[in-house]
């Protein structure tokens, strides 16, 4: 199950970049799918050829990503009949590295951010209400309540992103998929901070089991609407922290 899971995480990692060309894109593009565990720690990835060609890149646009990658440490090379490249996940981020990301954004970005959230989470509830398999009903039914059996901030994140990127992938829609990957990986990540109560990942628990109910119903209005509620009340979550980082700062703490 565990692979079956991997195999569909990875179509959405490896969906065409919209900037093809920029090795800025392919970087970004690595680094949202590890924080949001569409790729897993030692993971091999496709050959260069095989990666290029999926990410509509051209191969020497791949390999300064990939150079740029492994400086980060977020990518190992080995050489040799074994060799190729692998996934080197980084720890759970600090509390003062997320409260630093979060400083990045300002109370419109993240209402702007969280409200195109809501119309691409729910469009894609709504579709997938339609076009959802079997399979991909059975992964959403398994990812639904992975976020409450979750501990610490990475697994909280990846928990939550597969969630909502599998309702994307059931949704049968590149473009959804891509602009969910894109979201989390812009505010979803910032969702779990050291701190946040198991209250809160429970909570998130039973509104990603009750989406997948009324997906598997097909009831695309309903499934829609959770989805969009759902969205909403953890960007207001968001909002809400970086009003508390502001005061924070402005009284020297």
């Amino acid at each position: 199950m565990v692979d079956s899971l991997r195999a569909t995480a990875r179509t959405a990692a490896f969906t065409p970049l919209t900037a093809a060309g920029r090795t800025e894109a392919v970087v970004q593009r690595i680094n949202e799918s590890v924080a949001l565990g569409l790729l897993a720690d030692g993971e091999q990835l496709p050959s260069e050829v095989e990666l290029s060609a999926q990410l509509g890149v051209s191969t020497v646009t791949l390999r300064e990503a990939l150079a740029l990658l492994r400086e980060q440490g977020v990518v190992e090379t080995k050489r040799g009949r074994s060799g190729g490249s692998f996934i080197r996940a980084p720890g759970d981020p600090t509390k003062s590295a997320m409260r630093a990301r979060l400083a990045e954004f300002s109370v419109s970005d993240l209402r702007d951010a969280g409200d195109e959230l809501a119309a691409v989470s729910g469009a894609a509830a709504r579709l997938a209400s339609s076009r959802a398999s079997t399979d991909n009903m059975r992964r959403l039914v398994v990812l639904a309540d992975r976020i409450a059996t979750a501990s610490g901030v990475g697994d909280r994140t990846r928990a939550d992103s597969r969630f909502h990127i599998e309702v994307a992938v059931a949704a049968a829609s590149e473009r959804l998929i891509r602009a969910e990957v894109g979201l989390q990986g812009e505010i979803g990540v910032l969702l779990w901070a050291p701190g946040t109560s198991d209250t809160q990942a429970h909570q998130a628990a039973d509104e990603h089991g009750a989406i997948a109910q009324a997906i598997a119903a097909e009831n695309a209005e309903l499934a829609g609407q959770l989805a969009e509620e759902h969205v909403e009340r953890n960007t207001h979550r968001l909002i809400e922290a970086r009003i508390d980082l502001h005061a924070g700062a402005a009284h020297g703490s």
